[in-house]
């Protein structure tokens, strides 16, 4: 795009599409260093619970929440409440649109904690609006935009933390030195599980939209649909048009987890799929309830299987992450399996801990942990004030959730085995693989191609 291009685009923005005006947006003011002991002014863009979760860890390691923005006018209203009786100073001011926060120039950060669909479109903007970003995760709904993501935070050089707080636990350090001290020998498989219990997923009655609810803005760059409920209350997970499924939004901790262990080693030059809507056949969602993955490096083989059926599965509990204790291995929905020559070492991710193991069973090394939100929050408040790249930087992640749509992909072309050019970013010899690289984005919503 032509910087005239953008500009004309801006001045025809409306108040509806806030949300998108931002991508016509560039820094134009230096960006003021801020001093060590200094707070940061940051706001909230998506209020749901995951949302005031992170604004509220940002808080107590001393930030200032100036503004929750949310296009749902109760919502907003009431996080304001919950927020400004933990925190000193003003209560956060309430903005119903992105660009609000974008204009505010006191405003030096912004955690994004929108439905998926949004992630990298609202980061996108706010970094071509100077601002640092806390993104949740996955934080791309597909390659290219995750790409752009990249390209705007080195552009417009911002930082670019995504919410996989795993990387900031000292217990995964500590299992990853494990690792790369060779104590457990050559590796060739890891296995990492994403084994959860679930049921049916029907859509019922659209209800009546809320009042004040922006429904296209919510919609964003996603394919129009009327207003529904349950859509609206989470059901989005379940639709391609908004996620990438169960396996996008809970397995990227365990997968990404698996990749840091294993050193980042990019992306893999295939994937292959089985598996698909087995356990609730006839309901409306449309990603699988059983999806066997299998990603090919060049000299290991690293799998994924994800579910939502099995009743006795469970996530790591919370009296685990708090407290010296391990999981119940076999029916942790959440472990990572690493094969080596000589030992197998077996991790839980959000404080699970770790055990590595020889013949019998025997456990010969463990560790405990912690459920890692507080220091990957306080990492993301250093590297505003230094600089310096945060612990799950977008472009580190980038391969973790590339492969999450890789996955998919390889599912939604018929459970096939793809090839894929990591350098080029495309799949080898497959145009329908290749379609899902990108989405098609609503006009008026679109990342443009130069950032």
């Amino acid at each position: 795009m032509k910087r005239i291009t953008r500009r004309h685009f801006l001045k025809k923005a409306t108040t509806t599409s806030t949300i998108l005006a931002a991508s016509s947006i560039t820094a134009l003011k230096p960006r003021r260093v801020l001093g060590a002991n200094e707070r940061i002014n940051f706001a909230l863009i998506g209020a749901g619970g995951r949302g005031r979760i992170v604004a509220r860890g940002l808080i107590e390691n001393g930030a200032h929440l100036a503004t929750i923005c949310d296009l749902h006018p109760g919502r907003r209203a009431e996080v304001a409440k919950e927020l400004a009786a933990v925190q000193q100073g003003p209560p956060p001011a309430l903005a119903a649109t992105m660009q609000q926060v974008f204009d505010d120039q006191s405003i030096q950060a912004v955690v994004i904690a929108t439905p998926d669909h949004w992630h990298g479109p609202a980061s996108v903007f706010a970094c071509q609006a100077g601002k640092d970003v806390y993104v949740e995760k996955p934080h791309a709904h597909n390659i290219w935009e995750s790409r752009k993501m990249i390209e705007a935070a080195r552009k417009y050089k911002c930082i670019l933390q995504v919410g996989t707080q795993n990387r900031s636990a000292p217990y995964n350090h500590a299992a990853r030195e494990y690792v790369q001290s060779g104590k457990l020998g050559a590796i060739h498989l890891v296995k990492v599980f994403n084994l959860k219990p679930g049921g049916p997923f029907k859509l019922g009655d659209p209800g009546t939209k809320p009042a004040g609810l922006d429904w296209d803005a919510w919609s964003g760059p996603a394919p129009w649909r009327p207003y529904h409920q349950r859509v609206f209350h989470g059901g989005w997970h379940h639709f391609w048009d908004y996620s990438g499924g169960d396996l996008a939004d809970d397995g990227i901790h365990q997968l990404d987890l698996a990749m840091m262990l294993m050193g980042n080693p990019g992306a893999p030059k295939s994937v292959s799929s089985s598996g698909g809507r087995l356990a609730h056949r006839g309901d409306d969602s449309e990603v699988p309830d059983l999806h066997v993955v299998a990603f090919e490096f060049d000299d290991f083989v690293m799998t994924f299987e994800h579910s939502n059926y099995p009743r006795y599965m469970r996530k790591t509990t919370g009296t685990i992450r708090r407290n010296d204790e391990l999981p119940y291995w076999t029916q942790n929905a959440t472990r990572i399996e690493i094969y080596g020559s000589e030992r197998m070492m077996t991790i839980g991710r959000h404080g699970g801990g770790w055990i590595v193991t020889i013949s019998g069973g025997k456990i010969v090394d463990k560790m405990y942990g912690r459920f890692p939100d507080a220091p990957h929050q306080k990492n993301f408040i250093e590297c505003v004030k230094s600089r310096k790249r945060p612990n799950a930087d977008v472009e580190v992640l980038h391969p973790s959730c590339s492969m999450l749509h890789l996955a998919n992909i390889a599912h939604r072309v018929g459970n096939q085995t793809l090839k894929y050019d990591a350098k080029a970013e495309k799949f080898i010899d497959h145009a329908q693989a290749n379609q899902l690289v990108k989405r098609d984005y609503r006009k008026k919503y679109e990342i443009p191609e130069i950032v």
